[in-house]
Order: structure tokens, then C-alpha cells, then sequence
């Protein structure tokens, strides 16, 4: 006669709790780093090329007549499109002139410089400015607009940096310190 086996215990499940929970808590960070990864190197750049609109419209100085003009400049960051109902304020970004209005005569006299530059500027030929027809708005309602124009040598020209580099304005991106132009 053969010994008797011994008795089998039913051995317990395996805990995976603990395990699991670490291998799937350690994935779901990376993939959100893969997914914003690929997105700011692949689609952010492809994105902010679209929404770029053309502009040929030509500009007078607000306060003169227009002429044939279809907008005027306002100060050194503003501008207006069109007339009565079909009126459009426009704020453009990446800079921040003088106050026509400002705290001493030399931000006043350093915003009619502002304002003369962006006119000539504008003046110079076509540009274009993102937001495509539905531009985001500041807290006066006013359209907000980045601008640039294309060079001859496919480079491109961006007025907020060419108003910054002749002393006309100031950087009005993330950390900037705000300028004292009576200072």
C-alpha cells in the first residue's frame, strides 16, 4: 500500500494589491508626460502657425483724418478697425507703450514716439496677426493680437520685439518688471 499523501492545503491568493497599485501608479505619469511631450513638439508649433490672419488695411493716426484709411492708431499699443457699430478695438500683445495720458511729460512725450513708430510700422506694408476671427478678449473687450510680418528673406519681423529693441515699449511677458518712463 502506498503512504498517504499528505493533505494539500489550498494555498492562499497572492496579494497584488500593493504591487499593482505601484506598477499602474508609476504608468499613468508617464504616459501624461509622453502625451504633453508630444504635444508641445508636435502640435503647439503646428497650432500656433494656424490662426495667423493677413492684413492689408492701411492705418491713420486717431485724431487725423483718414482719408481712405480703415483704422486708426491709438497710442503705441492700440488700435481701431472700421467705424460706428462695426468698431473694433484692437490691444496689441506682447509689449506694453507709454500712456498717452501718463504719470510725467516725458511718458507722454515717450508715447507720441510710441505711437508714431507703430504707425510707421504698420505703414511699411502687409502684416498679420493671429487670433483668426475670433481673437481672445481683455477685460475692456478689446481684441488681443500678436503681430508680425514676413521679411524678403522668409524670416519674420515681430512688432512687440521691435518696439521693445528701440526703447518704445516694454516687455510685457511673464516676470517683466513694469517700466518707470518718468524715471
Amino acid at each position: 500500500m502506498a503512504a498517504p499523501r499528505p493533505p494539500r492545503f489550498k494555498r492562499a491568493p497572492r496579494r497584488r494589491g500593493r504591487l499593482a497599485n505601484w506598477w499602474m501608479l508609476w504608468r499613468v505619469p508617464v504616459l501624461i508626460a509622453i502625451v504633453s511631450a508630444a504635444w508641445w513638439f508636435l502640435y503647439r508649433p503646428y497650432a500656433h502657425e494656424q490662426g495667423w490672419v493677413p492684413v492689408t488695411d492701411s492705418f491713420a493716426l486717431c485724431g487725423e483724418p483718414w482719408s481712405g484709411a480703415q483704422g486708426c492708431v491709438v497710442d503705441g499699443d492700440t488700435l481701431v478697425l472700421g467705424n460706428g457699430s462695426a468698431r473694433r478695438r484692437i490691444r496689441l500683445t506682447g509689449y506694453d507703450a507709454p500712456e498717452m495720458e501718463g504719470a510725467c511729460p516725458a511718458e507722454n512725450t515717450r508715447a507720441l514716439e510710441a505711437r508714431q513708430a507703430l504707425h510707421e510700422w504698420l505703414g511699411r506694408g502687409p502684416f498679420e496677426w493671429n487670433g483668426a476671427a475670433e481673437p481672445p478678449r481683455d477685460q475692456y473687450g478689446r481684441e488681443l493680437r500678436e503681430v508680425r510680418r514676413k521679411l524678403a528673406d522668409g524670416s519674420r519681423e515681430y512688432l512687440a520685439e521691435t518696439m521693445i529693441e528701440r526703447g518704445l515699449a516694454s516687455d510685457s511677458g511673464w516676470g517683466s518688471a513694469p517700466v518707470d518712463w518718468c524715471g
